[in-house]
């Protein structure tokens, strides 16, 4: 197995660049929909955000807001880091599970982390890291166009976010995907190759 790390600031095309490798036969492990999963009731992170947030982020359905939990913490540092340290844990047990599910295979196992640091290297065990890089004013038009966003709100969301040297900077592979949709294919088949390659090099260690 070859573990991956993929992340991408917002707009940056991450997801798009997720489902094309998969197209390609890598196998991907989300970390937005285990986001989900680890906050439905019952699951390990619900009781806890209630605790923490109160009745207010409880849908009709009893399922959590995930709109309202996101307005209480946009902005708001402290509470920013009281979700994490709440859904953090529960999401990288999720991932290391899903994961070690397919040790001992020949996949090519792409782990989608929006916010992948230097420690999910050692911390998920990954082999290399794939970093889809937009320029900033290329992300905010697609926030604004494709999203509906407002500029002032888009400008925000990408302000919160690492910023993109720092996202380079933990990069084996870059993904440009700063134009067209023929450049993304170019740019992912290139990326394919090279993981194709390190996952037979390991192989033959």
């Amino acid at each position: 197995m070859l573990a991956v790390g993929l992340t991408g600031g917002i707009g940056s095309g991450k997801s798009t660049v997720a489902g094309m490798l998969v197209e390609r036969g890598a196998v991907l492990v989300d970390a937005d929909r285990i986001a989900r999963e680890v906050v439905e009731p019952g699951a390990p992170a619900y009781q806890a955000l209630v605790d923490r947030f109160g009745t207010e982020v409880v849908a009709p359905d009893g399922t959590i807001d995930r709109p309202a939990v996101a307005a209480l913490v946009f902005g708001d540092p402290e509470a920013l880091a009281d979700l994490n340290a709440i859904t953090h844990p529960a999401i990288g047990v999720a991932m290391l599970e899903r994961k070690a599910s397919y040790d001992g295979t020949d996949e090519v196992v792409v782990l989608d982390i929006p916010l992948l640091r230097d420690e999910h290297r050692e911390l998920l065990s990954l082999d290399v890291v794939v970093v889809v890089d937009t320029p900033v004013q290329t992300a905010l038009g697609r926030l604004t166009t494709q999203r509906g966003m407002s500029g002032e709100d888009a400008a925000a969301r990408i302000a919160a976010q690492p910023d993109r040297s720092a996202r380079l900077a933990v990069a084996d592979i870059v993904v440009d995907n700063s134009g067209d949709l023929d450049l993304l294919t170019r740019e992912v088949d290139r990326a394919w190759a090279a993981l194709r390659t390190l996952g037979g090099a390991r192989r033959a260690v």
